[in-house]
C-alpha cells in the first residue's frame, strides 16, 4: 500500500474523531505542529525512527511532549506509533489539511506575482480568485521577478498563466509564424 494511502486513512479517522469531538480544526493544527516539530529536529526524528526504541517509550515521549493535547488526540499518535507509522506525520497532516479543506469548501493556490504584493492586492487576488473559483481561495504568494509582471496561479493541477513572460512568448511565436 503507497504511503499517500495509508496516510489518508489516518488523516481520516482522525478528522472523524475531530468531528465527533468538535476539535476537527484543532486536531489538524496539533498534527501540523507535530509534523513540522519532527521535521525541524532531526534528533527527535531519528529517535522516533529508530529501531533501538521501543514503541512503548516512542509512544510515551510523544505523550509527555504533548501533555497539554487532547486525549484522543495524544492516544491517535500513540496508536500511530505502535502501528510503525510516525514516519507518515508529515503526509499525515497534508492528507487532514486537505480533508478540512473540503469540508469548508476552500482550495489553496499558489499564487506567484514578479514583486512584492501589498495586503490589499493580496485581497484583491483572493477576492478575485474565490469568485472566479466558487471556493474559498487560501493563496500562498511567492516571487519571481523572472516573469516579469502579472500573476501565475495554481490551484491543485490547474494553472492559470497571466505573466507577461508568457504573453511576449506567445507574441514571440506570432511573430515568428508569419
Amino acid at each position: 500500500m503507497r504511503s499517500e494511502t495509508v496516510a489518508l486513512n489516518y488523516a481520516e479517522a482522525l478528522f472523524q474523531l475531530g468531528e465527533k469531538g468538535g476539535q476537527t480544526e484543532a486536531y489538524g493544527a496539533l498534527l501540523d505542529a507535530v509534523a513540522h516539530g519532527i521535521a525541524a529536529a532531526p534528533s527527535v526524528e531519528a529517535v522516533l525512527m529508530s529501531p533501538r526504541v521501543t514503541k512503548a517509550q516512542k509512544a510515551s515521549l510523544l505523550a509527555s511532549a504533548l501533555s497539554s493535547a487532547p486525549r484522543e488526540f495524544v492516544l491517535f499518535l500513540t496508536a500511530v506509533v505502535k502501528r510503525g507509522r510516525q514516519g507518515l506525520f508529515a503526509e499525515m497532516a497534508r492528507a487532514y489539511e486537505g480533508l478540512v479543506d473540503q469540508k469548508l469548501n476552500r482550495v489553496r493556490a499558489a499564487v506567484t506575482v514578479a514583486r512584492p504584493a501589498d495586503e490589499a492586492l493580496r485581497q484583491q487576488i483572493a477576492a478575485r480568485l474565490t469568485q472566479v473559483i466558487g471556493k474559498q481561495v487560501l493563496p500562498h504568494f511567492h516571487e519571481d521577478p523572472t516573469i516579469l509582471g502579472g500573476v501565475i496561479v495554481r490551484v491543485g493541477d490547474r494553472v492559470f498563466d497571466g505573466s507577461v513572460r508568457r504573453r511576449m512568448t506567445l507574441l514571440r511565436r506570432q511573430l515568428l509564424a508569419r
